[in-house]
């Protein structure tokens, strides 16, 4: 059955116009809703005639729930962003952002333009509200009616959308922030219109770094530039948050250098992990071990991934292509995190290349042996590691960008330690 057949039944069995019904039937399937759970929502919404439906309630914004079908809120809007997502073939323009009251805050998305600013205290009636990543989240649409509240709300919350990047978290939209460009390049990918260029790289200011994708190339983002972003979304990129730009993205060349900050913040491993990801992170603990999958491998000529017994789990079989890397596993004493290192740090522990290893393992006859290397190395030594945290369900990995040892001296730590034990 069509997403329009739908439509037309669940009309007629509520007695509501069809093409509201339609607009609001989309709009959920548009964020994944099935179409058997959007059409419940929508007949808790209108009314199926089983119970009372005197229309939307009149809620703070801390007690809207996921189990709301509609609700009428008062808040000031804090953010107010604009993308074009393509749906069902057609491209449309949606608006999104916060609206908080004194009691919390929550997001929004519009399918209309209500012409909302931030700063501005509303009252959005019969407003739909859906699940979002476990959140509700107030869905703006031709049932939905805006009007300017009688008088401001005194919220907790900044507006605007001015935000460091050490503030942002996935999800944020209509967010401006001041940066200075480290690192694009020009990458063409396959689009939702073909092939299509991009833009990809790092981006810095006085707290962090992040990374950033221009699916609009802009001219002014450029290697050096120092720049103010209006209107950013932000997603989740390998655990950590990363800066969208889009075609409503006005950039403006800044009169003032935005100075990138040379540290990364330097976390206890458990705190790193709390996090659920960060771009940059420092990292001190010692190498309890090294894993398997370390040394002398090879990587698949098609997706870079590691081949074992000539077997790529993508490309079947497959000529590797030889590599180094380790795979450390680093312990603090709050937790512990797979460090990985690519070719050229590995390189630099085993003090050799791709050639001295193959030769390394033809002389002992066992590809291991040059693993074995490393482990000495750097078994039950300490270092400072800086990198990219990601967390998933298979654990903490930590790509690291520099591996350096401490000058702490294992033993006179240990010294030190026992000391204060027997005050």
């Amino acid at each position: 059955m069509s997403l329009d057949d739908h439509a037309e039944e669940l009309a007629s069995s509520l007695g509501v116009d069809k093409t509201e019904v339609k607009s609001d039937l989309e709009n959920l399937v548009e964020y994944s809703v099935p179409v058997e759970e959007a059409k419940d929502s929508l007949r808790r919404k209108y009314g199926d005639g089983s119970s009372d439906s005197g229309g939307p309630t009149t809620k703070d914004i801390a007690d809207v729930s996921t189990g709301d079908s509609s609700v009428t809120v008062t808040g000031t809007v804090l953010t107010v962003g604009k993308r074009s997502i393509r749906y069902q073939g057609s491209d449309h323009v949606i608006f999104e952002g916060e609206i908080a009251d004194e009691s919390g805050k929550i997001s929004y998305t519009a399918w209309d333009d209500f012409g909302l600013e931030a700063g501005q205290t509303i009252t959005a009636g019969n407003a739909g509200v859906r699940e979002w990543e476990g959140d509700p989240e107030l869905n703006l649409g031709e049932s939905t009616t805006i009007q300017l509240a009688d008088e401001d709300l005194a919220v907790d919350y900044p507006v605007g959308g001015d935000a460091t990047l050490a503030e942002l978290e996935p999800g944020d939209r209509g967010i401006n922030v001041e940066v200075t460009v480290l690192e694009v390049e020009t990458k063409t990918i396959d689009g939702r219109d073909g092939e299509t260029d991009i833009l990809s790289g790092i981006l810095a200011d006085e707290t962090t770094r992040l990374p950033f994708t221009d699916w609009e190339p802009h001219e002014a983002i450029t290697e050096g530039a120092s720049l103010r972003l209006e209107d950013v979304f932000v997603r989740e990129f390998r655990g950590a948050p990363s800066v969208n730009v889009s075609e409503f993205t006005e950039v403006q060349e800044l009169d003032r250098t935005v100075e990138p900050t040379e540290e990364a913040p330097a976390l206890a491993v458990r705190d790193a992990i709390d996090s659920g990801g960060l771009f940059d992170v420092e990292i001190v603990g010692n190498v309890i071990a090294v894993r398997d999958g370390s040394g002398l491998i090879e990587r698949c000529p098609e997706c870079g991934r590691v081949v074992q017994n000539g077997q790529c789990r993508t490309h079947g079989a497959v000529d590797g292509v030889d590599d180094l890397r380790v795979k450390a596993i680093l312990d603090d004493g709050t937790g512990t995190v797979t460090a990985i290192l690519d070719d050229g740090l590995t390189e630099e522990i085993y003090g050799g290349g791709i050639e001295d290893a193959k030769e390394h393992a033809r002389e002992e006859m066992d590809q291991e042996a040059v693993a074995d290397a490393i482990r000495e190395e750097i078994v039950g030594r300490e270092f400072r590691v800086r990198g990219s945290l990601s967390v998933d369900e298979y654990g903490a990995n930590l790509n690291a960008r520099t591996f350096d040892e401490t000058e702490d001296d294992p033993a006179a730590r240990a010294s030190d330690l026992l000391a204060e034990v027997r005050q």
